[in-house]
Order: C-alpha cells, then structure tokens, then sequence
C-alpha cells in the first residue's frame, strides 16, 4: 500500500484525470480548477476520474501520485504546471514566486503519465 493524502474538492471548471489543480478562488472559497501556470497557487493532482464543474474531484495532496507530462522530464526534476495543467520541469526566475506540485519518480516526455511525489512547496530565486 501507497499512504497518500486525498481530499474531495469543489470544481469550479472541468477537470480532467492526471492534471494539476489549484485553488480557483483563494479568497472566498477552497474551491478548484486546473492550474495554469507556475504561479499559480497550485495544491496538489487530479486522480484518474478528474471532476465536473459543479461536482467533486478528488485531489491527491501530498504522497505518490500520477500526472500527465507537458514536456521532457528526467527522474528527480521538480514539476510545476504547464498552462494545460500538465506538469513541466520548473526552473526558478530572479523575484518571482513560482510554485511547485513535487518531483518525479521517473523520466518522460509530452503526453506521458507518469509517478511522481507530490510536495506541493515554492521555489523563489534573489
């Protein structure tokens, strides 16, 4: 057995299985939609069934789980979202905050699911 951590949450737009999810309304809700950038205040990946607008997703929120690929990753690479929701290697940028959803179990490139260990955190560069 795989201990994870999962929550059910509110979708506030579709989502689909094996994407990046963040808080869609930070301010009045712990409502989610599909993450769309590394600033984003992402909070962990959809399971395999995703979510309807409307309707719950489950969220897995800290633990192993698995997401789709936007582009090439090694074993190890830190993940943040693509504007798809796909994870991508995050690479950090002088004064902005970017945010990371976890490194992965294994390499792959575009379109691939793959194991990864999720740690949602932020990364920040002087």
């Amino acid at each position: 057995m795989i201990p994870t951590f999962i929550r059910s949450h509110i979708c506030t737009a579709d989502v689909a299985p094996f994407k990046i999810v963040k808080f869609s309304d930070v301010a009045a809700s712990k409502k989610v939609a599909t993450a769309s950038a590394a600033t984003d205040p992402i909070m962990g990946v959809s399971d395999a069934q995703g979510g309807s607008n409307g309707n719950t997703v489950d969220v897995i929120r800290r633990g192993l789980g698995q997401v789709t690929l936007g582009g090439i990753v090694a074993a190890g690479d830190p993940l943040t979202s693509d504007a798809s929701g796909n994870a991508i290697k995050l690479v950090g940028a002088a004064t902005t905050i970017k945010r990371l959803v976890g490194f992965a179990e294994e390499p792959g490139v575009a379109g691939d699911v793959i194991d990864f260990d999720v740690q949602p955190g932020l990364l920040q560069l002087p």
